[in-house]
């Protein structure tokens, strides 16, 4: 068992490649196979966690810290992949080529859009004049924009960098053990958010934060993204 794991999943090639090609493998893996995908995961389900007394304790940080924490820390990683293979005067040619540039470039649009996505406002951050006004809080045209295209980009990313990482570790000839690690990791994000969704987790980011009470203006409007649950009951008294 442990040479058929450990042997390539063609074995009619070798197995052997530079070591910045190597690097910039384990680098893509970690970020693209690991890290993004569960930073959006954590995004969509847990929102609200299990023993969250919401709506009366609202906006709940954890996740918003851990997707920022691991979307950043993916994209750091995979700058650095990039910066080894080009440090090495490789390149990436091919379909392979094609799907990295392309991950790489809707990396950048979400980094940019997160940046430009405006203020938040409410209760819990109120403007500088003391009022709650805010692109998040009034569900702005800007807001409404900046969630459509986030949430559409993710998703088409991870759906490249699955290609891109498959196309890559075929070119690297790489053994079977690696290619089920990472098959194994996959299915088991793709199984835990079918059970999440099932269970109803995939809540409103805007219900999360302010919770349902119809006095903020964004309760008015549908949630946006496919799947998106609001609970809609008011606070206890």
């Amino acid at each position: 068992m442990f040479d058929w794991l450990m042997t390539s999943i063609d074995p009619s090639r070798p197995h052997a490649v530079a070591d910045a090609i190597a690097w910039h493998g384990r680098l893509m893996v970690l970020a693209w196979g690991g890290l993004l995908p569960l930073g959006v995961v954590i995004a969509r389900f847990w929102k609200i966690t299990p023993r969250q007394d919401w709506p009366n304790k609202a906006d709940n940080k954890v996740w918003w810290r851990c997707h920022l924490a691991l979307q950043y820390g993916g994209g750091v990683l995979a700058a650095a992949g990039l910066f080894v293979v080009f440090s090495r005067g490789g390149g990436v040619g091919g379909w392979h080529g094609v799907l990295g540039w392309s991950v790489l470039g809707l990396l950048c649009v979400q980094v940019l859009g997160g940046w430009l996505r405006g203020t938040k406002g409410g209760p819990t951050d109120p403007a500088a004049d003391g009022s709650l006004r805010g692109d998040h809080y009034d569900m702005t045209p800007r807001r409404r924009a900046f969630e459509r295209v986030h949430k559409v980009v993710g998703y088409l990313a991870l759906a490249l960098a699955m290609a891109g990482l498959t196309t890559g570790l075929w070119l690297a000839n790489a053994p079977r053990w690696m290619w089920l690690s990472l098959g194994l990791w996959w299915s088991l994000l793709v199984v835990l958010s079918l059970v999440w969704q099932r269970q109803g987790r995939a809540i409103d980011t805007y219900q999360a934060i302010w919770g349902p009470d119809p006095s903020h203006p964004g309760n008015h409007l549908a949630p946006i993204g496919w799947g998106i649950r609001r609970p809609g009951k008011g606070p206890r008294s």
